[in-house]
Formats: structure tokens, C-alpha cells, sequence
């Protein structure tokens, strides 16, 4: 007998994992767990201000880290302010474990009762509940092991009595790090390499895109030098942006959030070959960007139908950085070197590419966003974290900001949500601790969840917020404004975020002309809280993406 409660035990297996911060928010489900974890285990403990900013914030805490995430919420109400996280980190392949407190197992009836397992599985996230003292342990390892090895978020449900019952055996708690298999790097077919290889030789315009699997396996350098063995120009998918931009053949992302120069380059492309990239809907443009290429998908889990589209020519189930050595190393021992499209003109090309040239009027004490945004990139050092939230303005970070690693992009878009950017920069703020996170949000996403700058507050942390506030929900402004409807329903006008900012005791400024963002860079890297920068965007200006999708534009 350990005289220990259940919930002491659950806490001791949780360090054992390796736990060392927790994001809550608390009630009769998950309070004495939690407090425990902070109180006498030392588990930095973050409380936000709503569940489901908890579960973004722990989220954001795993994509800065690599590290599985740990969030708890409490029953009934609590659990159901979580779908739309579990479904982004889902579909992000985020681990997450969810310490989801649930009601008791022996009581008659409760106002916060609920089947929390159908809830969870329908999001996609695993769900683990714990119904006897026997599988305690059991099913704490287990949840950490799903979240580590399949890359999606658990629920761990726990009843409150059974957290409450003396917890009959010694805690000899074994961790799931234990017992997991042990990391490998697949290797690639040596026929598979010989095919791929075939391909190369013949190919006159081959094109690479790295992706999110690419970057995880170290692949980057590998790739580049294949690249520059056979001449061909290196491209990412959105989870992997920045991979190349250092390269002077690197053209960007693929897909949805090409520039022209990109686009132009794929259509003529006879071979594409993407490395831990899904190769779906979003970066081949439905199908349509490379309409000419033979396509090789290397992957350690490819798929020959995806999103409702045919990926590729020829899979190769394998590591990226295994696979891209074996076939540099084979065309080298058959002397194969070729320029493909590589070029000196080619490389001015790429570099003096102005990403969207259209000029558009600009109203009064606003700016227009993708001059705002090229001052933004120019200012913040290299070496920061950059968040980006969801909504009309990404497009706009995510063409005209480049040349940072991809390790220090946080793009929070999976699911197309928004309104998870402040908490999952408030989870890569907790992570870094060095000053060096700049969240840059909507002023409608924003708003969904304004009451985290309490817990910026609170918690004390040093974020920089760059909101760009276009008074509207742009997306569906400029939608509206394509089918030559009228917006108004969509626009609500531009609140004083800086005075919000300074009303919950940060720092905040009102940017309504370009220039302003060095100065206000130094008066942040001085002081020792958030600051939030309100800057006003002219409403009118749609990015490239949205005319090309819904104005026509070609």
C-alpha cells in the first residue's frame, strides 16, 4: 500500500514522462492533479482563461519543442471547449496528452455528465478512459505512447472518486520512454534509388519540395546537395518554410502560397519529387501546379490516394535524408551531374523577384500590409519565433517574410481555424523564455480569445504581438467583394487594440504609418513585458492568393 491517492500517482507517472510544463485551466475534475503537479513536482504551470486556449497553448508548447504537450480541463463543459484544438492538432500531427477530468463513475446523476470518448475519437485524437484502479498507470503509459508514436493528441479521461481512492500498490511506474520502440531511419529500396535515379538522368527541369518530414528526419542539407548534383530548383511545403531560403535556387513554398516566378517555374517542370511532403491538396494546387511532371513521393508512411487526389508516379517508403543520400550517392557512381535549371540568371531572377507588384490606393493613417509586412521582416532579427495566426493576412506574412529557419516558424492554420494564434504564442513564449516570440494575428482572431492577454499578464511573459487590423473578417470581406457583394456584414470596424493591450497592464502602440516598427522594436527589447502593436491595414487590398482563387486574376 502506498498511501498515496490516485491522482498523487497519476502526478509522480506524468514527471516520469518528462513533463516539465502543464497549461490548465482548473475545476473539480482536474484541480487537485493539477496543483500537485506545480505545488510539489516544480511543473511549470501556466493557467489560462480558457480551455481551449490551454490545450492551443500546450499545442504551440509542442511544435517549439518537439516534446509531447500536456494540458488539463475539467468535466462537462470544460471537455467540450476543446474540439476544435483536438482537431487542429490532429491535423497538424501535434502529440498532446489532455488530462480531461471527468465525473464520477459511482454517482447517481450530474449536471456535467458526458460521454467524453465519442467527443474526442470523432476529432480524430485517441481517447483513453480510465475505469478501474487496476489500469491506472496503464493508462497514463499508454497515453504518452500514442501521442509520441502516432503524433496526435490523447484524452486521458479520469472520473474525480476514482482520483480520489488510496491507490493500493507501491507506484513502480515504468515510463512509456521505456518501452518504445527505437528511433530508426528507414532506408530506401536499392531498386526504388535505381528507378528514381533513371528519372533524374532523364529529366531536364526537376524541381524538389521538402516537407514538414524532411525538416524532422535533418534532410535539408542532403536534399541541397542532390539538388546541385542534378540541377534542380528546391521548393517546401507550408509546414516547412524557410528550408531553403538561404539556397539562391530555393523558390518558396509550393502550392497555394507560390509566387508567380514559382508557379511559372513549376508548369514547365517535367519532375517533381517531394521528401516527407503529403503532397496534397494545398501545395500541388489540387493537382495543378506541376501538370507536366513525372512525381516521386519519398515518405515513410506515402499514400498513393490523398485529399482526393493521385500523389505521385513512383512511392519510396523510406527517411528523406536516408533516401536523398542514396540517390546522390548512386548518381555519383554513375557520373551523373547535370544543370537542370540552374542558371546565374536564373538565381537574379529569384532573388529580385517582387513578390506581388499591383499597386493599390491607400486610405488614410492605414498601411498597406505587404509594404507593412517586408518593414516587419526587415526589422525583427532573424532569430526570432514567428507565430502566425490564421485568416486573410497570412498570405500576406507567409509570401513577403523570408530568410528565417524553419524551426523558427509557427504557422497555426491546420483545420483553417482561427483564433488559436495568442495562445499557441503563449505556449512558444513559455518554451523559448528568451524575449524572442512575435505573434502576428488578426484583429478578428484576436478577439475570439482577448482574455489571454490576462494570462500574458500574469504569467509574465515578454511576447510581441503584431496584430494586423484590417476593422474586418478580411477573409470573407474580400470574398464578398469578388462576387461584387456588399461586405458590410463582415466588418466591425477597427477597435483600439493598443488601449485593450494597456488595459489588461501590457504595453501597447497604434501604428498607422510605415517606419514606426524599429523604434518600437528597441522600446520592447528594453522593457520586460508583451507589448501589442495595433496596426491599422488598408481593407481593400486582397493578397495575389485571393485574386488569383476568387477574383479571376491570372
Amino acid at each position: 500500500m502506498s498511501n498515496l491517492k490516485v491522482y498523487e500517482v497519476m502526478a509522480q507517472a506524468f514527471v516520469a514522462e518528462g513533463v516539465d510544463t502543464h497549461f490548465a485551466l482548473m475545476g473539480n475534475a482536474n484541480m487537485y492533479w493539477s496543483s500537485l503537479l506545480a505545488q510539489k513536482h516544480g511543473v511549470r504551470t501556466i493557467h489560462a482563461r480558457h480551455e481551449h486556449c490551454a490545450c492551443a497553448m500546450a499545442a504551440g508548447y509542442s511544435r517549439a519543442t518537439g516534446k509531447i504537450g500536456v494540458a488539463s480541463v475539467t468535466c462537462g463543459p470544460g471537455f467540450t471547449q476543446i474540439m476544435t484544438e483536438l482537431a487542429c492538432a490532429v491535423r497538424g500531427n501535434t502529440p498532446l496528452v489532455i488530462f480531461g477530468g471527468d465525473t464520477q463513475l459511482n454517482a447517481s446523476w450530474s449536471i456535467h455528465e458526458l460521454d467524453m470518448g465519442p467527443l474526442a475519437v470523432a476529432t480524430g485524437a485517441h481517447y483513453v478512459p480510465m475505469r478501474h484502479i487496476d489500469r491506472v498507470l496503464d493508462c497514463v503509459r499508454e497515453a504518452f505512447h500514442v501521442a509520441r508514436t502516432q503524433r496526435r493528441p490523447v484524452v486521458l479521461g479520469v472520473p474525480m472518486d476514482l482520483q480520489q481512492q488510496p491507490f493500493p500498490y507501491l507506484p513502480d511506474y515504468k515510463p512509456s520512454t521505456d518501452l518504445g520502440p527505437t528511433p530508426q531511419r528507414p532506408q530506401p529500396d536499392p531498386e526504388l534509388v535505381d528507378q528514381v535515379v533513371e528519372m533524374i538522368a532523364a529529366a531536364k527541369k526537376p524541381i524538389f519540395i521538402g516537407g514538414r518530414g524532411a525538416l524532422r528526419s535533418g534532410a535539408g542539407a542532403s536534399l541541397e546537395a542532390l539538388a546541385e548534383q542534378c540541377g534542380a530548383l528546391l521548393a517546401t511545403s507550408l509546414p516547412a518554410k524557410g528550408l531553403f531560403d538561404h539556397n539562391p535556387f530555393g523558390i518558396g513554398i509550393a502550392g497555394a502560397f507560390a509566387g508567380n516566378l514559382a508557379r511559372e517555374l513549376f508548369a514547365e517542370s517535367d519532375l517533381v519529387i517531394g521528401a516527407g511532403v503529403g503532397l496534397g491538396h494545398y501545395t500541388t494546387e489540387g493537382g495543378y501546379l506541376y501538370p507536366n511532371a513525372r512525381v516521386v513521393q519519398i515518405d515513410t508512411n506515402p499514400r498513393g490516394l490523398w485529399q482526393g487526389l493521385r500523389v505521385a508516379d513512383l512511392h519510396i517508403r523510406a527517411d528523406a535524408k536516408a533516401s536523398a543520400d542514396a540517390i546522390l550517392t548512386k548518381l555519383r557512381e554513375r557520373r551523373v551531374s547535370l544543370p537542370g535549371l540552374r542558371t546565374p540568371a536564373l538565381a537574379q531572377r529569384i532573388a529580385g523577384e517582387v513578390v506581388d507588384p499591383k499597386e493599390y490606393p491607400v486610405e488614410p493613417n492605414t498601411i498597406d500590409p505587404r509594404t507593412a509586412l517586408l518593414e516587419l521582416d526587415r526589422v525583427v532579427p532573424k532569430d526570432w519565433d514567428i507565430v502566425v495566426g490564421n485568416g486573410h493576412f497570412t498570405n500576406f506574412v507567409l509570401t513577403h517574410m523570408r530568410g528565417r529557419p524553419a524551426e523558427r516558424w509557427h504557422v497555426i492554420n491546420d483545420f483553417g481555424a482561427i483564433g488559436s494564434g495568442l495562445a499557441a504564442a503563449i505556449g512558444v513564449t513559455v518554451t523559448r523564455n528568451n524575449g524572442k516570440v512575435l505573434l502576428i494575428e488578426g484583429d478578428g482572431s484576436l478577439l475570439m480569445h482577448i482574455q489571454e492577454l490576462e494570462t500574458i499578464k500574469r504569467h509574465g511573459l515578454q511576447l510581441l504581438m503584431c496584430i494586423l487590423n484590417d476593422g474586418a473578417y478580411g477573409a470573407e470581406a474580400h470574398k464578398f467583394r469578388a462576387q461584387k457583394m456588399d461586405a458590410s456584414e463582415s466588418i466591425h470596424g477597427r477597435g483600439d487594440l493598443a488601449a485593450v493591450a494597456k488595459g489588461f497592464g501590457l504595453r501597447g502602440a497604434t501604428v498607422t504609418a510605415l517606419g514606426r516598427f524599429e523604434a518600437l522594436l528597441r522600446e520592447h527589447q528594453k522593457s520586460d513585458i508583451a507589448q501589442l502593436w495595433d496596426v491599422h491595414i488598408a481593407d481593400k487590398i486582397p493578397s495575389a492568393q485571393y485574386r488569383r482563387v476568387h477574383f479571376g486574376e491570372s
